[in-house]
């Protein structure tokens, strides 16, 4: 057809006033993202949980350093992510983009010398809100989603305080296992801000009374089973570990998921666990995803370093990407209970 007829002319002036009708609707369908990343396919049971020819993008951009994202809502929902330094929570979503959600998101003063990272790191919805890793306050944190309120749900074990809260995960029964790297502190690993002279796994109950999972691993990321009986962490020496779980939660036993010098793969920082019971792990190399018995079937990989990921109720994977947010369209299904 002559691109010049009135019949086209009819079609793009009604084109026009269905966008003018709808425009949040009509930036979101017409927004095109940078190609940041690809998809390294390992292994064909791979393909059930992402096509390998799915487009890795980035979404936002301006992060002083990017973490623990965490989807609200349904498909039409909204993205949180922790700028961890800048003492930010950023929110995103397609039709809104993006801005700052709350700020501070951690510590709010006065003036300390012992920080290096201010800003809440970790996200996960529970307790009929935000919980956080509350990284520059030392604690774990719940939040109101409305009205913004922070409430403190432990600070503390043995009487010593935590080095800084850093990823969480929610239990079929309400508890709140997290990990505990010095990394917010200011030297980290030789800070001596530190309390204690272990970086523990802790579960917090639903009482918020705080037990010890495990304090001899340097542990980052962490994730549950579907079944809630094996708990995942990202071992700084070793890789990635797991603990079977009794029916109350406690640990009966250790064992190594993934040894790091086996398998070649550096690096380690947050994961999620889908539920199929896959693991989407950062690395060095980007996200791998490895199967239940620990099978690495295949690798997200982006032009920058990625922090940690969230399997989004919209059908996307949202993987914190040091100053930015890039995702990318997944077949898996979020574990959330």
């Amino acid at each position: 057809m002559n691109p010049t007829s009135p019949m086209t002319r009819r079609g793009a002036a009604a084109a026009m006033l269905a966008l003018a009708a709808a425009p949040s609707l009509a930036r979101a369908a017409m927004q095109t993202f940078p190609v940041v990343g690809r998809v390294e396919r390992l292994d064909p049971a791979l393909d059930a949980l992402i096509d390998a020819d799915a487009v890795v993008e980035q979404v936002l951009d301006g992060f002083t350093w990017s973490e623990g994202p965490v989807w609200v809502g349904g498909k039409d929902g909204f993205l949180l992510v922790s700028d961890v330094p800048a003492n930010k929570i950023l929110r995103w979503s397609p039709a809104g983009g993006g801005a700052v959600w709350l700020t501070p998101s951690g510590y709010a003063g006065p003036e300390t010398n012992s920080l290096r990272e201010a800003g809440s790191n970790g996200l996960i919805l529970a307790r009929g809100g935000l919980v956080i890793g509350d990284s520059g306050n030392r604690c774990v944190s719940r939040i109101d989603l409305k009205t913004q309120k922070k409430t403190v749900l432990a600070s503390s074990f043995e009487g010593k305080r935590f080095n800084s809260p850093n990823d969480l995960v929610l239990a079929r029964d309400g508890a709140i296992y997290f990990t505990d790297p010095p990394w917010g502190l200011k030297g980290d690993w030789t800070s001596p801000y530190r309390q204690t002279d272990y970086s523990g796994v802790y579960r917090l109950g639903t009482d918020n009374v705080v037990t010890m999972i495990d304090r001899t691993i340097e542990p980052n990321g962490i994730g549950l089973s579907p079944d809630g009986r094996t708990l995942y962490a990202t071992d700084r020496k070793s890789g990635w570990v797991a603990w079977d779980l009794d029916a109350k939660g406690a640990p009966t036993a250790r064992r190594q998921f993934v040894d790091r010098a086996a398998s070649g793969i550096d690096g380690g920082d947050g994961l999620k666990v889908d539920r199929g019971g896959n693991l989407w792990a950062s690395s060095k190399d980007g996200i791998s995803i490895f199967t239940p018995a620990g099978k690495r079937i295949g690798i997200i990989r982006a032009d920058d370093v990625i922090s940690n990921c969230e399997l989004a109720a919209d059908g996307h994977l949202y993987m914190s990407s040091n100053h930015r947010v890039i995702r990318v369209k997944v077949k898996a299904r979020k574990l959330a209970f």
